[in-house]
């Protein structure tokens, strides 16, 4: 059998990766069970990539792959952290993967605004950042010999919204178009593009607002009796005092502190001893007496209130509602799935306050939420009641990331709504970034373009290159989206005799970007010139969508890789 790819699953992530491999004219086998591995060709297999959804059956096959053929690669998909940190401490060949791991950066990016995507390629620092052009030019007046990722076209364009990947310099722009280039941060300063530095603070307001918001806090939550019950306690003790002031007998009279003491020890019943009403008038007595019971009521329910206070406390504390209304300047998360609670990890490590909607009160990632100190506000995210309760009005951005795609939808046209005039005109948002998660590539697309959402995150997408470029070699460095379009930096091998040996810069896609070049014999060569020839042990480092990528990446292996247009067999 032909050296080929096994690949099992059957979700989306599965069925594209199945999809690409084919169109990229590799050999693939599916793999229905860990059973049919010898069937599928396991001993000749350049790879095996385990993409289903379920960590068990994924982590079952990739061991057997692994005993049945130790030198194959193995690509494998585990959501469990201590399962995929155990299958990589062998260092084999391929990579163990988890789907929320690659794609979060993404959500994390678009929910900050964030323009600037850093990465690092052949030991230097290189960043991805994305700005409009300034003026009607090309992007070499502009950008001098900074190398672009890609160029959306704005409202002065003639083609408003078209993407262009991997554009050549002398393509020219209008002002207001979006120009994404790339290059190292000295070489983007020296066009006068500062890389802006993520903030790494906390949404807090200054000293004087936090005090007023714990005020209002504990305001909320004191019960409205609370305070009576405090007035009626302080003025019992003021009458007391004054009347022990001036009618506690023998003469001299007691002074105030004695009088104020023995009417505090009187109210609370833990007299008497220094002091006592035994030898007073009658009178005095019986006003005593009315002071004991009347001193007992009122403790009473004052222990009675701070204890309500503290339990109603703690529950503010689980249910999270009370807790958001005094959030400002928050990142709203929608879903508390992996996916989910991986992008609330990285937004409280980049300092930023969260708060998390979630319809089921038993999901097993709470227990991060809580660790993480991150409230959480129960309810259907479709309702606009519920999207109140969690400060949508005060929020700098809202991640809608559950696992239905359907409900993601629907929320973000609700949240769309809602940010806009017609709804709640006192708190009209139109900046505020709306990142969706559609698991569904297509879907996406055709989501983004039919209702107007500028980020929508396909997982599929964003995760589909990692597993595939791991499987045929491609050193995957990161994914970034401009727009709706998903790139992909990598590095490749070029394998001599190959159909990049030797060749120009100039033939190769016109969709990459070669941004760097290694050899043995040389120093690392940036933005290589378009002359530049490609030799047999060239280590190249390439941008662009990862189909071109992947294209490219055919034509620098070995000779003996399998012809194009192998039919697909099922194990």
């Amino acid at each position: 059998m032909q050296r080929h790819i096994i690949v099992s699953g059957d979700d989306s992530l599965a069925k594209t990766i199945v999809e690409e491999l084919n169109n990229a004219g590799v050999h693939v086998v599916k793999l229905e069970t860990a059973a049919g591995l010898t069937n599928a060709g396991i001993a000749d297999a350049h790879a095996v990539i385990c993409a289903g959804d379920d960590d068990a059956t994924n982590l079952e096959i990739a061991l057997l792959a692994r005993k049945a053929n130790p030198e194959v690669r193995v690509v494998g998909r585990l959501a469990n952290d201590v399962l995929r940190t155990a299958m990589a401490a062998d260092r084999r060949p391929g990579a163990i993967l988890d789907v929320a791991d690659l794609t979060a950066p993404s959500v994390v990016e678009a929910c900050l605004a964030h323009t600037a995507h850093p990465f690092e390629a052949a030991g230097i620092k290189f960043v991805v950042s994305g700005a409009e052009a300034p003026r009607d030019a090309t992007l070499r007046e502009i950008y001098g010999d900074l190398a672009p990722v890609a160029v959306i076209h704005g409202e002065n364009s003639d083609t408003p919204g078209v993407v262009v990947s991997c554009p050549g310099r002398d393509l020219p722009v209008r002002a207001g178009d979006w120009t994404a280039m790339i290059g190292t941060v000295d070489e983007l300063a020296e066009r006068g593009i500062n890389v802006p530095r993520p903030n790494v603070t906390r949404s807090r307001g200054p000293w004087l607002r936090r005090v007023i918001d714990t005020a209002r806090a504990l305001r909320d939550d004191v019960n409205p009796m609370f305070i009576r019950a405090l007035g009626a306690a302080a003025c019992l003790l003021i009458g007391s005092t004054v009347i022990l002031r001036f009618s506690y007998q023998p003469h001299p009279r007691m002074t105030w502190l004695d009088a104020l003491y023995f009417s505090t020890e009187t109210i609370a019943t833990v007299g008497y001893g220094d002091f006592s009403f035994l030898h007073q008038p009658t009178w005095l007595r019986l006003f005593s007496i009315m002071l004991m019971f009347a001193g007992v009521t009122t403790t009473a329910l004052l222990v009675a209130f701070i204890a309500d206070l503290l339990l109603s406390r703690r529950f503010a504390h689980s249910a999270g509602r009370r807790r958001a209304r005094h959030l400002r300047n928050h990142v709203i998360v929608v879903g508390l799935g992996s996916f989910g609670s991986r992008v609330v990890a990285d937004l409280t490590a980049a300092g930023y306050d969260v708060a998390v909607v979630e319809r089921d009160e038993n999901n097993r990632f709470l227990s991060s939420a809580a660790d993480l100190d991150v409230p959480v506000i129960f309810g259907d995210a479709t309702l606009r009641q519920t999207l109140v309760a969690a400060g949508v009005g005060r929020a700098r951005a809202v991640a809608v990331l559950t696992q239905d795609d359907m409900v993601n939808i629907e929320t973000g046209i609700v949240l769309r709504e809602m940010l806009g005039p017609r709804v709640m005109p006192d708190v009209v948002r139109p900046d505020v970034p709306l990142v969706l998660r559609v698991y569904d590539r297509e879907l996406g697309a055709a989501v983004a373009q039919r209702f107007g959402f500028e980020n929508v995150r396909s997982t599929v997408e964003l995760a589909a290159p990692w597993f595939i470029g791991a499987a045929m070699g491609l050193q995957v460095l990161g994914t970034f989206s401009v727009g709706q379009r998903s790139f992909m930096v990598g590095g490749m091998h070029v394998a001599p005799g190959s159909e990049l040996d030797g060749l120009k810069m100039f033939e190769l896609s016109t969709q990459t970007r070669v941004i760097a070049i290694t050899r043995h014999d040389a120093p690392v060569e940036l933005h290589p010139r378009r002359d530049a020839w490609l030799r047999g042990g060239d280590t190249v480092y390439l941008v662009g969508p990862y189909r071109e990528l992947l294209a490219t990446l055919r034509k620098g292996q070995p000779p003996q890789q399998p012809a194009a247009g192998e039919e697909l067999a099922t194990a």
